[in-house]
């Protein structure tokens, strides 16, 4: 995804910088910003919150930066759906 790689170099940080972020190789962050390996959900959370911005940004199904708000209902509500 070119907006993975711009995002890092926006914030002049390495492949390997944000790899350990992530708890990764700079090898399978490198597969992610080639998309030569899909992102997890779980990749895709860190990335956003580390970013400060939201999936959809990441995944371009927005072009707005911004986060989304924090949502008002808890992990554990989430069995009430």
């Amino acid at each position: 995804m070119n907006r993975l790689k711009d995002l890092r170099e926006d914030n002049d940080l390495r492949q390997v910088d944000i790899a350990q972020k992530l708890g990764i190789s700079q090898r399978n962050y490198s597969y992610f910003e080639t998309e030569q390996t899909a992102l997890t959900a779980e990749i895709l959370n860190k990335l956003a919150d580390f970013y400060k911005t939201s999936v959809d940004y990441l995944i371009y199904r927005t072009d707005n930066r911004e986060p989304y708000p924090k949502s008002l209902i808890s992990p554990n509500d989430k069995d009430l759906f």
